[in-house]
């Protein structure tokens, strides 16, 4: 990579000639994109590198600014929020005044603030402060933890846990339906009170016997359009109900919510967005691209933004009915306001639902559930409504699709919208594209549709795949990053928190070994290098939100957000990427975060 060498006044000839060069060569692809848009977050030009004192300076480590004249650099200077300058430690010296911060990094790498690529903001502060399930070893432990808070809970008080998975337990449950438990134990440890436990997945609930008589839900109850009630042998049903199913209970406990009154029901959803504020910052995440929030949701987020009471950055996918969409898309859209923290410019739909609970929409039966394809959780006729208002309104469509036929029922009816609408900028995107027929993979490329991904998805699925899938399909089209990037596709990286922790480090480990915690290696040929990693994380993340004239890179002109890590994942053996911490999170030039 080319570095730096001068930064003051005499080294601008050499870097326009450098910027002229790279240019002419396409080096510069990633940072630009199909189509401009110099009205939505177009560059700003640099400030002389010979200027006046700044606001902060860092010296002392490795910089990887990702930007590809720059490449690594030796200090970088911020001034109001933006990057000023990178390059040699000396002219960075030369613009400390009596009101810089100077950061020492001790030899520390610094790399572009992480953009998590695909979340859930309010829902990530809300599971922090539910019953948390990710971490148990079997069923026993939730009869334990719901049993727990029935005894300090008043009568009739919902308790509502997130995070259990099935597939990662260490022993079935007594009594399993399809590896899922069943209601009897966790009913008879909370008889007076309702239960609520979402799947990891976010794609099935568990609900006790007092929940599914509070919603009157019972033998005779049918299947919604897009869900399933899970039952046993005689016809009742085990408590788990999958994708739309789930409405039918949770209804009730979303009516429960709705009696407090509407200051109690804000304060709940305030305190929800600044616990996830608060692990963003924790981990490095400068940005977030919120994965769905309903109208009322979007409008909070933007009041508090406005207010200064949320530190990340936030790219909104506003996700809601078709009618309310209408009603509501013009008057919503919002680029980059106020000082770049602030975008609603698209819309997310799913069309099926996960893996785990078998809810993925498959194009043949699961290799662990013959007669069984998953769920269509959306028909086409209501997602191509969507994408004609996506159109008209100037939104990006964001379509959450796992299974290969969820992908390619995506992938065709995004064609069909770009063949009627030929002007469209292409930079739609399907969220997950976690299995795919080998048929569709270069389609991504050929229709400029962005692979909206998760590393940490492949290492946590990858036990349940082969069962799910059987090992063809899974080693020609499960998490298939490599081969979506050989194509020419662009591929994204994230968590789908609180599906999994928003920790960016994780993930990066995952993309770049796809090593599980049992030492095996899932399906090797697919790992990116650690640099395509890093700009999945970056760069890619930012091109996927029309931001890359603002952020992913340490160039000058680009916002000053920035993560200082305790290793140098990009050189570390691989195998002490999972001790990598993040020290410091910086955003618009300010330090928001600093580990203890």
């Amino acid at each position: 990579m080319m570095r730096c060498r001068r930064a003051d006044r005499r080294s601008a000839p050499r870097a326009t000639l450098l910027l002229a060069t790279a240019l002419a060569l396409g080096l510069l692809h990633a940072c630009r994109g199909p189509t401009e848009h110099p009205a939505e977050g177009a560059p700003v030009r640099a400030e002389p590198a010979g200027a006046g004192p700044v606001d902060l300076v860092l010296l002392g480590g490795r910089i990887v600014t990702l930007d590809p004249v720059l490449g690594e650099v030796e200090a970088l200077a911020a001034h109001e929020g933006r990057v000023v300058f990178a390059g040699t430690a000396v002219a960075a010296r030369a613009r400390i005044g009596p009101q810089t911060r100077v950061l020492s990094l001790d030899g520390r790498l610094v790399v572009p603030g992480f953009i998590e690529g695909h979340g859930h903001f309010i829902a990530l502060g809300d599971a922090k402060q539910r019953l948390d399930l990710t971490s148990v070893r079997s069923w026993d432990e939730v009869v334990d933890m719901v049993a727990g808070a029935a005894s300090r809970a008043t009568p009739g008080e919902w308790i509502v846990g997130r995070g259990w998975h099935q597939e990662k337990w260490d022993r079935a449950p007594s009594g399993a339906v399809e590896g899922f438990p069943t209601h009897d134990s966790v009913s008879a440890v909370s008889p007076d009170n309702p239960v609520m436990l979402v799947h990891a997945s976010g794609h099935a609930t568990f609900f006790n016997q007092r929940a599914m008589a509070l919603a009157g839900v019972g033998r005779g109850t049918a299947n919604p359009p897009g869900g399933e009630i899970l039952r046993d042998a005689t016809g009742a049903a085990t408590g788990v109900f999958r994708e739309h199913a789930a409405g039918l209970v949770a209804r009730v406990h979303t009516a429960s919510t709705l009696r407090r009154s509407p200051a109690a029901r804000r304060a709940a959803l305030r305190r929800s967005i600044l616990l996830a504020d608060r692990e963003c910052m924790r981990h490095g995440v400068t940005s977030f691209q919120d994965a769905g929030s309903s109208v009322a949701e979007v409008e909070l987020l933007r009041a508090m933004v406005e207010a200064g009471e949320i530190r990340t950055r936030l790219y909104v996918m506003v996700r809601d009915s078709n009618a309310k969409l209408a009603a509501n898309l013009a008057r919503l859209r919002t680029v980059d306001r106020p000082d770049q923290r602030f975008t609603v410019r698209a819309i997310k739909r799913s069309i099926d639902g996960a893996l785990g609970s078998r809810g993925a929409w498959l194009l043949e039966d699961y290799s662990d559930q013959p007669g069984s394809r998953g769920l269509a959780t959306a028909t086409t006729e209501s997602l191509r409504e969507t994408a004609e208002l996506a159109i008209r309104h100037g939104y990006q469509l964001c379509v959450h699709a796992i299974g290969d036929r969820a992908n390619r029922e995506t992938l065709n009816l995004f064609e069909r919208v770009f063949t009627r609408h030929p002007g469209v900028d292409r930079r739609w995107r399907i969220e997950h594209a976690q299995h795919l027929h080998p048929d569709d993979i270069p389609r991504f490329a050929a229709l400029g549709v962005i692979a909206s991904m998760q590393g940490i998805h492949c290492t946590s699925d990858a036990p349940y795949v082969l069962a799910r899938l059987g090992r063809e399909r899974a080693l020609k089209g499960a998490y298939v990053w490599r081969s979506l990037l050989r194509s020419g596709a662009r591929v994204t990286n994230g968590t789908d928190a609180p599906v999994e922790s928003v920790d960016p480090l994780a993930s990066f480990y995952a993309t770049v070994s796809r090593r599980l915690a049992d030492g095996s290696v899932f399906f090797p040929d697919q790992c990116l290098t650690r640099m395509e990693a890093l700009r999945s994380y970056t760069a890619d993340g930012a091109f996927a939100a029309f931001e890359e004239g603002s952020k992913g890179t340490l160039a000058p002109g680009r916002v000053a957000d920035m993560v200082v890590l305790s290793k140098d994942i990009l050189r570390c053996a691989e195998s002490q990427i999972p001790q990598a911490r993040v020290d410091i999170t910086v955003v618009g030039g300010v330090v928001r975060y600093q580990r203890e």
